[in-house]
């Protein structure tokens, strides 16, 4: 069902706001004409001005001949209005799930599985911390290649991936689990997915109208999702700055402080010991230093 959802919007999106190639203006005005143009060209009014002037509808002319221009004005404005990229706060959501649907196979996110209740328990963690109305995806994904990620979406809107094959490798509690989503939510709110990208987004917000798109900027888009995901991940001094960020709000609840604490431990001796998650410091570096960095110092003797 989800498949079917994702490549219903690919196809619609791509449809409506993608076009292969942009109209002329002659084939975008083929609209139904209002009853003021149709008006226009019946009446010729060359023929009868001594009678206008006679009656008095010269006046009543000249409004309607503007009247038919302003419609023609406002009807040339929606038609290149169809052809605005949208802009980057309308834009992320439509990308992260276009990647999705293009590398169903590779990400596992397409299999049966039950409700495990984590959304609903990450919503209560939020909520419990001062973060409300979140929207939020939590695809759990069937395979130990990406141990879990956040994807960027709408403002106010998420999409984490979590794989099942970790979450049972670290017997995850869904407190556990929270707290790799609470990491992930907030690389999102601090924007690293977006900022390591590192691909032009100049052309968001701009119109093509009478031009051919630039089918460049969404492949190479998708090329960076890829790299990012797989590969790039977040460097050292975005861990670092996450893991200050998650020792303040999480210091005056003192029962998820320690199980963050708990987490990094179990993520940290599997790493070193699981050869499935060899990749894990690549993306994420490290459980260990931020062990470290959490912990307090030793006092000066």
């Amino acid at each position: 069902m989800i498949k079917t959802f994702f490549f219903s919007l690919y196809f619609l999106t791509i449809s409506v706001s993608y076009s292969q190639e942009a109209r002329s203006l002659q084939n975008v005005l083929k609209d139904e004409e209002t009853f003021e143009e149709k008006e226009q060209k019946i009446i010729d009014y060359s023929n009868i001005q001594g009678v206008l002037k006679n009656d008095g509808l010269t006046k009543q002319r000249i409004k309607r001949e503007k009247l038919v221009k302003q419609i023609e004005i406002e009807r040339k404005e929606i038609s290149r209005g169809k052809y605005n990229y949208p802009k980057e706060e309308d834009f992320w959501t439509f990308m992260t799930e276009l990647w999705l649907v293009k590398n169903a196979q590779l990400v596992s996110w397409d299999f049966p599985k039950p409700d495990y209740g984590i959304k609903e328990h990450f919503q209560g963690v939020l909520e419990q911390l001062g973060f409300f109305n979140k929207k939020f995806k939590i695809l759990i994904v069937n395979t130990p290649t990406i141990v879990h990620f956040g994807l960027p979406a709408n403002k106010n809107e998420y999409i984490f991936l979590l794989s099942l094959p970790f979450i049972r490798t670290l017997d995850l509690t869904k407190e556990d689990i929270s707290m790799i989503l609470l990491e992930d939510f907030f690389r999102l709110e601090s924007g690293y997915f977006v900022e390591n990208l590192n691909v032009d987004l100049s052309f968001l917000g701009t119109n093509f109208f009478g031009k051919k798109i630039n089918k460049n900027n969404i492949t190479e888009i998708m090329k960076s999702y890829t790299e990012v995901v797989f590969k790039k991940g977040f460097n050292f001094q975005q861990q670092y700055d996450l893991t200050k960020k998650m020792d303040s709000i999480l210091r005056s609840n003192k029962d998820l402080w320690q199980t963050y604490f708990r987490v990094l431990k179990k993520i940290n001796q599997t790493v070193k010991t699981d050869v499935l998650y060899k990749d894990y410091l690549k993306i994420y570096p490290s459980p260990d230093l931020q062990i470290k960095w959490l912990s307090p110092k030793k006092p000066i003797l």
